[in-house]
């Protein structure tokens, strides 16, 4: 028997027999989740069970194995609050689809929990979520074990002129040390290195760049899976809207 009760996010949902629902969770405690939503195609459920929603989950299983099932309850406005924003929408699309795809099922990510609980409260704010949303990411890989080592130049040494990433290592490179191989170097955005940096023009767009080729490369391959096309769909939106 597998009981508990957790605070949660929903990463995503889809129908399953004529009146119930496969949710996907994201639980502070226990990691991400799948389980039986019976009801969940009801008109009350469904407003719950998009990408982001806040739930309180209370789910049971018989054996460690099957898929159990669940109740949920609503907490707060969720996505519903960001319904005047498509962008903030897409966004929050595009996080809960990395997760459900990066985060390997029934494994304690606290961490990961909290990073997302956080980005949920930024996307009130246009002006900063886009940034926040780049660290987000990076602080995934961190969390499976893929971080990037942006603290010095991995030729050098150097702590100074940090601009570049190399895709093999993930370690930063120094401007000097970096000029011959720049075209096989990812951009490093400012604002990355320290808090004290504005954002500049195209700095996003090189975020999202840096920490999409290490999901690919690093997690999203190793099961045979690309990038989620919501965080495609996101990145398009914000290049139409002139946010890259």
């Amino acid at each position: 028997m597998v009981e508990f009760e957790d605070d949660g996010f929903v990463l995503s949902a889809r129908a399953h027999g004529e009146t119930g629902a496969v949710v996907e969770i994201l639980t502070a405690g226990h990691g991400r989740w799948a389980a039986h939503v019976p009801g969940g195609a009801s008109r009350r459920l469904k407003p719950i069970l998009q990408p982001g929603s806040r739930v309180r989950i209370a789910y049971r299983a018989r054996v460690a194995e099957q898929l159990g099932s669940a109740r949920l309850e609503g907490q707060g406005e969720g996505a519903s609050a960001l319904f005047d924003d498509p962008l903030a929408l897409a966004a929050l699309a595009s996080a809960a689809a990395v997760v459900a795809g990066a985060l390997p099922e029934r494994e304690p990510h606290d961490g990961a929990f909290y990073a997302f609980e956080a980005l949920v409260a930024a996307l009130a704010f246009p002006d900063i979520w886009p940034a926040v949303l780049v660290r987000f990411e990076m602080g995934l890989l961190q969390a499976l074990g893929f971080g990037l080592d942006l603290s010095r130049c991995a030729v050098t040494g150097s702590t100074d002129e940090l601009v570049w990433v190399s895709p093999r290592t993930g370690r930063a490179v120094s401007a000097g040390a970096g000029e011959p191989y720049r075209d096989r170097l990812l951009a490093l955005p400012p604002f990355l290195l320290s808090a004290q940096y504005g954002l500049g023009a195209g700095d996003i767009a090189a975020g999202l760049v840096l920490t999409g080729r290490f999901l690919q490369d690093f997690v999203f391959s190793a099961v045979n899976r690309p990038l989620p096309p919501a965080r495609d769909r996101l990145i398009a939106r914000l290049h139409e809207a002139g946010r890259l």
